[in-house]
């Protein structure tokens, strides 16, 4: 269950990493009141979380979700560059989020 939280968790990081984006430095009022909602979702979800898996581990999963897929929905919402390197340096985030799961016990 724990990972699973940590999962919704990550992916609301995502939310609130491309609201930021959307918010244009919190100036427009309903981007920034979802950024803030899913922040504080996605904290909050982490906490719990951490009540039974390791805190070091969690939030490498935790930031390497969001890394992961606010990277992917910037080259797809914002065009940012979806280069070979770009790509291949994000899959190896991906094998660091899936080895710590694996090594943690979270399978």
């Amino acid at each position: 269950m724990s990972w699973n939280l940590l999962f919704v968790a990550g992916l609301f990081e995502i939310a609130w990493a491309i609201g930021l984006g959307y918010s244009e430095g919190l100036t427009k009022p309903i981007p920034t009141a979802g950024t803030v909602v899913a922040l504080v979702i996605s904290m909050v979800l982490l906490a719990k979380a951490v009540e039974n898996l390791p805190v070091g581990t969690a939030y490498a999963v935790w930031t390497g979700i969001g890394a992961v897929g606010t990277a992917i929905l910037g080259m797809y919402l914002f065009d940012e560059p979806a280069t070979l390197s770009r790509l291949g340096f994000i899959g190896l985030i991906v094998v660091g989020v899936v080895g710590l799961n694996l090594v943690s016990g979270g399978h």
